[in-house]
This record gives C-alpha cells, sequence and structure tokens, in this order.
C-alpha cells in the first residue's frame, strides 16, 4: 500500500482520539506502521458547521447533520478516503453516494451524570440549572425534575466540564462512551440506565464513511467491522 490513506475527522479532542482508533485499527489489520514518514495514513481535520455554532441548540441552526455536512462534503470530492463519526451524529439517510463501510466495536451506550452538588439528578436541590444541548436530555430531565432550570450547553466535553467546574451550572450529562474514551470517566459522578435516561440512537458507537464507489476504502476498513454493532445501530436508525 503505497498510497497515502486520508482519514477525515472533526478536530474536537473526542474526534481525534476516534480517528487515531481507527487508524491504528487499520495499521493493525494491515501490518503498516501507524505513524511516521513510512505510513501511509494521514488524519485531516474537518471544521464543521456545528463546531462554529456556540450559541443556540442546532435544532434551530439544521440539525444534526451541521457535524457531517463539511466532512461529508470532502469525501465526495476525494479529499479524503474515509470520515470517522459518532454515530449519534448522523442523521439518519446518507447522501446519496455514500455509505458506511465499517462500524467499530460499541463502548458503553449510557449517559454519564457529572455533578459537584449531588449524586443523582432526583437529589438535586429545587430550582438547580443542568447544563445540556440535547433536546433529548433536557426532555426526560423536565419529566423527571419539572422545577429544574435547562441552560444551553453548547462545546465538547472539556469546554463543558470546564463550564461546570466554573459553576455555570449544578450538573451536567455527557455520553459515558466520550468519556471513557478521553480517559475521564474518573469524573463520572453516577452512570444512568437506560431507564433512567435513554439514550441516543447509536451512541457510543463509532462508525467510518467512505464513497460507495471506493471499493479500495471498504477493502481497507473491511477488517475492522463488528456486525453485532452494525445490526444494533442499524435497528435503532431504523426505528
Amino acid at each position: 500500500m503505497q498510497q497515502t490513506f486520508r482519514i477525515g475527522t472533526r478536530g474536537s479532542p473526542l474526534a481525534l482520539v476516534q480517528a487515531r482508533d481507527v487508524r491504528r485499527r487499520l495499521a493493525a489489520a494491515h501490518n503498516l506502521p501507524e505513524e511516521g514518514e513510512d505510513s501511509p495514513f494521514e488524519i485531516v481535520i474537518i471544521k464543521t458547521s456545528g463546531d462554529r455554532i456556540q450559541d443556540r441548540a442546532l435544532l434551530e441552526a439544521g440539525g444534526k447533520g451541521l457535524f457531517t455536512k463539511e466532512i461529508e462534503e470532502a469525501l465526495m470530492d476525494g479529499d479524503i478516503h474515509c470520515a470517522v463519526h459518532s454515530m449519534k451524529d448522523m442523521p439518519t439517510e446518507l447522501p446519496e453516494g455514500l455509505g458506511m463501510a465499517a462500524i467499530l466495536p460499541r463502548e458503553d451506550t449510557r449517559d454519564a451524570w457529572i455533578s459537584p452538588v449531588a449524586s443523582r439528578i432526583a437529589d438535586l436541590p429545587q430550582g438547580a440549572r443542568i447544563g445540556t444541548a440535547s433536546l433529548r436530555r433536557q426532555a426526560q430531565v423536565l419529566a423527571q425534575r419539572p422545577d429544574l432550570e435547562v441552560v444551553l450547553f453548547r462545546g465538547n466535553v472539556d469546554t463543558r466540564l470546564a463550564k461546570l467546574a466554573a459553576g455555570e451550572v449544578d450538573g451536567t450529562l455527557l455520553a459515558a462512551a466520550g468519556l471513557n474514551r478521553l480517559g475521564r470517566a474518573s469524573e463520572v459522578t453516577g452512570l444512568l440506565s437506560i431507564e433512567e435516561m435513554l439514550p441516543a440512537v447509536a451512541q457510543g458507537a463509532v462508525g467510518v464513511e467512505t464513497r460507495i464507489d471506493d471499493t479500495r476504502a471498504q477493502n481497507l476498513l473491511q477488517p475492522l467491522h463488528h456486525e453485532a454493532t452494525s445490526q444494533a445501530i442499524t435497528a435503532e436508525r431504523a426505528f
């Protein structure tokens, strides 16, 4: 394999961890150097509309596709050979000509509760503030505790945890999978069962997208595919 294989990703710490994991798995599967001058793999960082918009909920600006639009355009233009995504960020329908070539083994599907104030949402004082940008989380929190105030919390994991540490809110919710991948599981106050907080569709799963006519990319990625995870998230996305 002489030709460079370009892996597209967002530039957040979590996105880069996931892209590097794909690179590591590819290198191991094909007995190739992961990094260095002899490595055929290049990670390409692409800034998306979702990364740029921080002052309002994504639903107001166009929805989940804002995290994938520019990356998928680069894929269709041939600037990258594959794109690494958190599957929970993927719209249900992919653009024509693109498809998921590999789904990695799934991480923890649950949401994590992080708070210096209360060990559980139920233990928060009356009128406490919870930071989240997720309509799903907001709806479920307010169904349990309609007295709470929900504050819009945008930004990557580091940004949200910094806002929490600064006292902007009394607690926040993040995907356990992301915290695990970033090595920050120790900061979790508690993990919420799926009965307490239904996770997002495909939460905890990472997918690798290619052009459907790029058989070279698909063949390279095929050893990374985890069929049980793929079946589970396909069912969730179909539902």
